[in-house]
C-alpha cells in the first residue's frame, strides 16, 4: 500500500485549511488585540501549518527512502528523527516569542489549536476520501504486465 495519495491529499486540505484559520484567527485578533492579535493568529497559522506539513512530507520521504516497506528502520528513523527535531523548533520558537510585545500570545495559542484539530478531522477525511486499495488481488484476466504491483 502507498501512502502517497493520502498523504499529497492531507496535505493540500491542511493547507486550504491553514490559510482559511489564519485569514479568520488574523481578524478575529486583530478585532480582539489589535495589531498584535493579527500578528499572533498569522504567527500562530503559519508555524501549525509549517510543522504539520513536515510530517507529511517526512512519511512520503521515509516511504522513498525505504522502498514502501513502512516496517525498515529507515523509515522510522526518518519520521522520529524529524519529529524530534519539529519538537526542538517549536520549543525555540515558544522561548524566542515568549517575551515579544509585538504579538499576542492568546491569539496564537489559538490558532495553532484551530490549526491543530482541524488538521486531525482533514486527515481523515482525506484518509476517507483517497480509496487506496489495501489488498491485492489477481483478478480473472490479470496478467502480470497490467496488475497494480
Amino acid at each position: 500500500m502507498t501512502m502517497s495519495p493520502v498523504l499529497t491529499l492531507a496535505l493540500r486540505y491542511g493547507a486550504i485549511f491553514a490559510g482559511a484559520v489564519a485569514i479568520v484567527a488574523g481578524t478575529i485578533g486583530f478585532l480582539v488585540a489589535g495589531m498584535p492579535g493579527l500578528v499572533g493568529g498569522l504567527l500562530g497559522a503559519a508555524l501549525a501549518a509549517v510543522l504539520l506539513g513536515i510530517t507529511a512530507v517526512s512519511f512520503l520521504v521515509a516511504a522513498r527512502v525505504a522502498r514502501g516497506d513502512s516496517t525498515h528502520p529507515a523509515f522510522f528513523g526518518i519520521v522520529i528523527g524529524v519529529w524530534l527535531l519539529k519538537l526542538i523548533v517549536f520549543i525555540v520558537v515558544e522561548v524566542l516569542l515568549r517575551s515579544q510585545h509585538w504579538f499576542d500570545p492568546l491569539v496564537f495559542f489559538w490558532s495553532i489549536l484551530a490549526v491543530v484539530i482541524g488538521s486531525l478531522v482533514l486527515d481523515g477525511v482525506a484518509m476517507y476520501r483517497a480509496r487506496v486499495p489495501y489488498v491485492d488481488v489477481a483478478l480473472p484476466g490479470d496478467t502480470p504486465q497490467n496488475r497494480a504491483s
